[in-house]
């Protein structure tokens, strides 16, 4: 079904991936309207309407649904509940529920023929020691659902650790991977058409700061290069075992024994930023025209490469020297309250 220009987009999630997907539609023509659980936010600024609503308040997202033409998302950590049964959301209600529980989604991504981490579902401490000694320390303990930028995560080394990482997590279900050797870590980003017709962009390679995505590069070099096709061929066949609509990252480990499968996001993803101006069409733009039954454009890098970095916390006041560099492309948030951690921005270079 093809949503024309003048229709309205509801997204779920008021945050700068709202922001961004916002721009987007308006350059294409589309109104945008936001529901999300707080009074404002960073994608406030530039849609046309906002609805403040929790994601579990089954009847307001309803409600929300019906003043809009296409429902889609930026945060995947949305009531899978409250979604069931409304018409037009894309990527669809299974991909989110996939990707809330990460159980759920290294079972999924097996059985499409991809490779997670060695992991072992954990409902107790129990299950913790038990899944400590199969799998053998070193490992990470993750909370099942709702984890994101390190959070909800706590390192074992060895079996004495086990009870204090369960406490450090909350003592809720979760999953226990082996920490596994690798090179790098990549992420594969693409996007998928009404019609089953899929584009991607470059391996992107990616740096991390205390769990968080600090730098994001392409094109792909060494190792990643040659595990980049691998990893494409995985993602494109969890996106068509979902029958996924929009854009879909899948985050990967360069190791010696081939590309090894993290997780993934159904939405457009902090790794994926550097396309605003790298690429031909950016993850925002493309994400749009899918889920508005549109052709996919063009994914080619407009120069040699490209590089992203976070601006995290404090690094935002940065932005004056940053503007003194005619080849960087800025962009912040507008976001207030300052704090380590928090994402205010990000800048792209492109080579």
């Amino acid at each position: 079904m093809t949503v024309p220009p003048g229709s309205t987009i509801g997204i779920l999630g008021g945050g700068q991936l709202g922001r961004m997907l916002a721009i987007a539609a308006a350059n294409l023509g589309y109104r945008t309207h936001v529901y999300a659980p707080g009074m404002s936010g960073p994608a406030s600024e530039v849609s046309s309407r906002w609805t403040h609503g929790a994601y579990d308040d089954a009847a307001c997202v309803a409600a929300f649904a019906t003043q809009v033409d296409v429902v889609t998302y930026e945060f995947e950590n949305v009531d899978v509940a409250a979604l069931s049964g409304l018409p037009g959301v894309r990527p669809s209600v299974k991909a989110l529920e996939v990707a809330q529980d990460r159980v759920a989604e290294k079972s999924f991504v097996e059985a499409v023929g991809g490779r997670p981490a060695p992991f072992w579902p954990v409902g107790s401490l129990g299950d913790l020691k038990s899944a400590v000694k199969e799998l053998a320390a070193p490992a990470i303990l993750k909370t099942r659902r709702f984890g994101y930028d390190g959070k909800g995560q706590a390192r074992i080394p060895d079996i004495s650790r086990a009870e204090g990482a369960w406490g450090l997590i909350g003592k809720q279900p979760a999953v226990l991977e082996k920490m596994i050797g690798f090179d790098a870590e990549f992420s594969i980003l693409l996007a998928r058409g009404q019609d089953g017709s899929i584009v991607h962009w470059d391996a992107v390679t990616n740096r991390h700061k205390d769990g968080i995505l600090d730098t994001s590069t392409v094109p792909p070099a060494g190792i990643v290069a040659e595990q980049a096709s691998e990893a494409a061929a995985l993602a494109e066949r969890i996106a068509n075992a979902l029958g996924y609509i929009g854009v879909l990252a899948c985050e990967f480990f360069a190791s010696p024994e081939g590309p090894v499968f993290n997780e993934m996001a159904p939405r457009v993803h902090n790794s994926g930023h550097w396309t605003i101006e790298g690429s031909v069409t950016s993850q925002f733009e493309n994400h749009i025209r899918a889920i508005c039954g549109l052709p996919l454009g063009s994914t080619a890098l407009t120069g040699n490469g490209a590089e992203m970095r976070n601006l995290i916390g404090h690094a935002i006041d940065e932005w004056p020297q940053i503007l003194t560099d005619p080849t960087a492309h800025l962009h912040l948030y507008g976001k207030t309250g300052t704090k380590p951690g928090r994402k205010m921005g990000h800048v792209t270079r492109v080579s």
